[in-house]
């Protein structure tokens, strides 16, 4: 059984920063497409980092500069460092597992749609 956990959501003031966490089991994550999407109050679902199985990164245009994916297959985590937060980045942030094959820009455009996903970690940023 597949099974996606975040942590390490919070409040934090603009400017600051904070560390997501995914622990994957039940799939051999570490050469696979993975990523993160968040959904803002009343606002549709975002893609917002993927990571493929070459290791390459895709950022939305709102984080790019900002926000790092990265992961460590020796503790099956997939992280979201998250800096010079700002107020428009409080949304709740999920971790998603699209087909494992997936590369580039077709990893991170599969990332919403993905059928594997976590149950959110929620970050608030205040002004």
């Amino acid at each position: 059984q597949v099974q996606l956990v975040e942590s390490g959501g919070g409040s934090v003031q603009s400017g600051g920063s904070l560390r997501l966490s995914c622990t994957v089991s039940g799939y051999k994550f570490d050469t696979a497409c993975m990523g993160w999407f968040r959904q803002a109050p009343a606002k549709e679902l975002a893609a917002v980092a993927a990571i493929d199985r070459y290791e390459s990164t895709t950022y939305s245009n709102s984080v790019k500069g900002r926000f790092t994916i990265s992961r460590d297959g020796a503790k099956n985590t997939l992280y979201l460092h998250m800096n010079s937060l700002k107020p428009e980045d409080t949304a709740m942030y999920y971790c998603a597992a699209p087909p494992a094959d997936r590369s580039g820009r077709w990893c991170y455009d599969s990332i919403i749609a993905a059928l594997y996903r976590g149950q959110g970690t929620q970050v608030n940023v205040s002004a």
